[in-house]
């Protein structure tokens, strides 16, 4: 089948259309890159010509609130519009485990707009909730430094590697719709502070990690649970200290 990827060119996106190409469907990357641009349209109706199924992966450039806002509630617009003219069956979207939990930061308020719109949007939908990915654990460090200091919430944290992910996007991809959320995670759950002082500790980065109860995650104050899948997850086969000793 036909299956357009939205941020094809990303770290997921390319995965995903790897994967597909692999298991011999037509994947086709949609980014400005390639001449699609979801917030103005550019590109999109040509891009979808033919499509069964549109995967959206993409993400905001900017993580500012009014931006991030902006950004999903523009593009999912405009794709779905897209989406309905070319007659796709099937809207794919990668959201975050936890979304409709963490309304207290201006990005999952925005990643709640966009699954809302997807849920109202009239196309056959599958919502993929993936946890944190490895890759990202230290812009989570970096986004809590203050000086030498890493200041987390000690809250569970299930991670999971980005190959894990796209493969759950692709085979949810190429399925029936489900018009629901299915979730994926990593094998492991940590304490936060713990998975970022082996991140940092791999890293030889020598930055002090402090747990405060009283903190945000991303600003949102949060439970224990709050970033942890429901019981139905798929789970993903590589672990979070096999991933990091490869990265040395």
């Amino acid at each position: 089948m036909k299956v357009v990827v939205i941020g094809g060119t990303g770290l997921i996106g390319s995965k995903v259309v790897a994967k597909l190409q692999e298991h011999g469907h037509e994947a086709v990357p949609a980014s400005p890159n390639s001449g699609v641009n979801t917030l103005t349209g550019e590109g999109l109706d040509e891009a979808l010509q033919g499509a069964q199924v549109v995967v959206d992966v993409s993400n905001s450039p900017s993580f500012a609130d009014d931006d991030v806002m902006e950004f999903f509630r523009t593009s999912t617009s405009n794709v779905l519009k897209a989406e309905k003219a070319a007659g796709v069956g099937h809207h794919v979207a990668l959201s975050v485990v936890g979304t409709d939990r963490l309304q207290g930061s201006g990005y999952f308020r925005a990643k709640q707009v966009q699954e809302d719109l997807i849920k109202d949007g009239g196309i056959p939908y599958s919502i993929v909730h993936a946890t944190q990915f490895f890759e990202f654990a230290k812009g989570l460090a970096d986004q809590a430094t203050d000086g030498d200091t890493v200041t987390l919430l000690p809250v569970k944290i299930q991670p999971v590697f980005s190959d894990d992910v796209a493969t759950a996007v692709g085979r949810t991809a190429v399925g029936e719709p489900l018009n629901a959320i299915t979730e994926v995670a990593g094998p492991d759950v940590f304490e936060l502070p713990e998975l970022i002082r082996k991140e940092l500790a791999a890293k030889q980065d020598t930055r002090k990690v402090v747990a405060d109860p009283n903190g945000t995650y991303w600003g949102a104050k949060i439970q224990d649970d709050t970033l942890l899948p429901g019981p139905d997850a798929h789970i993903g086969e590589v672990h979070f200290d096999d991933w990091l000793a490869q990265q040395k």
